[in-house]
């Protein structure tokens, strides 16, 4: 294994996911700018245009209606079936490229009309198409090793932005693929250098053309002191973030099955129940119902860092009524799960900041998120994020951070394991 390390053949590999990153990154960043504008245009633009100064309570029910008719309908016409259906976690092996334009739509309607799931899984599959494609055209001949080795790299690289930080793509690869350790520096390399690429690329047009793409980022937190009661908190609250995330996720599984010999009705029933749960919130608050509908990443920072705009019952709607319309939408829509459960955790922080006695609101904030995306069985990709997510902050969170992580991922897959055992 060491000697294919320094072989001319892998070396070629690395260069060639170098100059893959490049063209990815691009039809990537490109895919993003579209889906962020056309967001503001049909959650912002359009309201106002119509005489609204706020984005109306009844507006996620026609956008999620919309929504749903749209990825049906990709669903039953086009090759592919629309992509991966992110109830069962982030897909990663290689994607067709015939695959890939029902794939695209299917997410596009997804994101830009409101269904609660991230942008990341979408990415995943245009890179990797992108990639078997360019190993097909350059060399017929390529392994099915090389294949899958430049595969990950080009959707390391199509992702390389979205979470703030490119080394969190690669090390979600390196979870997601449950790599062999002897295989683990094979492809953590070229993914690493296809990231490095990618977010060379995506910096630079960000900065160039002004114009933006939304990616995971929460500025201006406060660092604070990490106390025993933090400490105390952390098993109970991980663990109760998990068991409520493994519910979520079980529903979104079922209505993935009832999706898939009825894609067409239920989906539309999945778009409609998900933008009722939004106005229900909207009605119920008087906040905008988008803090329900679309993947959480545009109401994030204020969250996070402004906690105060949402009451204690406000924050409970928001759990409440952006689980339901999160868990329709893991099974009817197409996307990715880790946007939507950074969100999640971060309101479920929030409010246990508020209503537990002693618990910190910075340490609710990071066991919160902890827990909530290592439920998408990625713990190790979710203590990297959640540390760069709180920046400065996290420095004295490290420890509950961790903890949270380990403590959800156990309360998650026991379970599973026992029923797997079962079976």
């Amino acid at each position: 294994m060491e000697g294919v390390l320094y072989s001319k053949a892998y070396l070629a590999v690395l260069l060639f996911a170098a100059l893959l990153g490049i063209p990815v990154s691009l039809l990537a960043f490109a895919f993003l700018t579209a889906v962020h504008e056309l967001e503001h245009l049909v959650w912002e633009t359009l309201p106002q245009a119509l005489g609204y100064d706020t984005v109306p309570p009844w507006w996620p029910l026609a956008a999620l209606g919309l929504a749903g008719l749209l990825v049906a309908l990709t669903v039953t016409h086009l090759p592919g079936r629309g992509g991966h259906v992110p109830a069962h976690g982030l897909g990663t092996g290689p994607t067709a490229a015939r695959d890939l334009p029902g794939t695209l739509l299917a997410a596009a309607a997804s994101l830009v009309l409101g269904a609660v799931v991230g942008p990341e899984a979408p990415l995943i599959a245009l890179g990797s198409g992108l990639a078997v494609l360019a190993v097909t055209r350059v060399n017929a001949t390529s392994t099915a090793t090389v294949t899958s080795v430049l595969s990950a790299a080009g959707s390391a690289a199509a992702i390389s932005a979205v979470f703030g930080n490119p080394v969190v793509a690669a090390i979600l690869f390196l979870e997601v693929l449950g790599l062999a350790r002897r295989r683990t520096m094979m492809v953590v390399l070229p993914c690493l250098v296809s990231c490095g690429v990618g977010a060379v690329v995506f910096t630079g047009l960000g900065g160039w053309t002004g114009l933006e793409i939304g990616s995971l980022r929460v500025p201006g937190l406060t660092a604070s002191h990490l106390d025993v009661a933090a400490v105390l908190w952390t098993l109970p609250l991980a663990v109760g973030v998990a068991v409520a995330m493994r519910g979520v996720f079980a529903i979104g599984r079922r209505t993935a099955e009832l999706a898939s010999s009825r894609p067409v009705v239920v989906t539309l029933a999945a778009g409609l129940l998900a933008g009722a749960s939004a106005a229900v919130y909207a009605v119920g608050t008087g906040h905008s119902p988008g803090e329900v509908a679309r993947s959480g990443q545009a109401t994030l920072a204020d969250l996070a860092a402004e906690p105060a705009q949402w009451s204690t019952g406000a924050l409970t709607m928001l759990l409440v009524c952006k689980g339901i319309a999160f868990a329709l939408c893991l099974g009817a829509f197409r996307g990715g799960p880790v946007f939507p459960a950074v969100f999640l955790g971060t309101a479920t922080g929030t409010l246990a900041g508020t209503v537990l006695p002693a618990l910190a609101p910075m340490s609710g904030l990071a066991i919160g998120m902890a827990a909530a995306v290592t439920v998408t069985r990625l713990p190790v990709t979710s203590v990297v994020l959640v540390v760069l997510l709180l920046g400065p902050a996290a420095a004295n969170q490290m420890p509950v951070v961790i903890l949270a992580a380990v403590a959800a991922f156990v309360a998650h897959e026991i379970p599973l394991r026992r029923a797997r055992a079962d079976a």
